[in-house]
């Protein structure tokens, strides 16, 4: 699904113009992106939560020369976390792809 499939989505379930929910769509992960370049934490009830971690420094291996050590600095990422409900909603999910 895309943001266009989103803005779309909503648009027909709202009534409102494209226009206006894409704005609205466009605004609000504006502001959660902010946020987390700012290292804040986002927690959206019954949603998830979106968090800045620091990965640690590592050392890795080329597969294709594997004498050789790597080194894999730290640096940051994003991590999401699904709530309760959407973990639990997610989860019933294994049964179709077991098959």
């Amino acid at each position: 699904m895309t943001k266009r499939d989103i803005v779309t989505r909503i648009s027909q379930d709202s009534g409102y113009v494209q226009d206006q929910v894409f704005d609205i769509v466009q605004r609000t992960l504006d502001v959660i992106a902010e946020s987390l370049r700012n290292g804040e934490t986002i927690e959206l009830r019954n949603f998830g939560v979106f968090e800045v971690k620091v990965r640690k420094a590592r050392v890795g291996r080329n597969p294709n020369q594997p004498e050789k050590d790597v080194p894999i600095p730290a640096r940051a990422v994003v991590k999401f976390k699904p709530g309760k409900e959407m973990r639990a909603a997610v989860l019933k999910l294994t049964a179709k792809f077991k098959k």
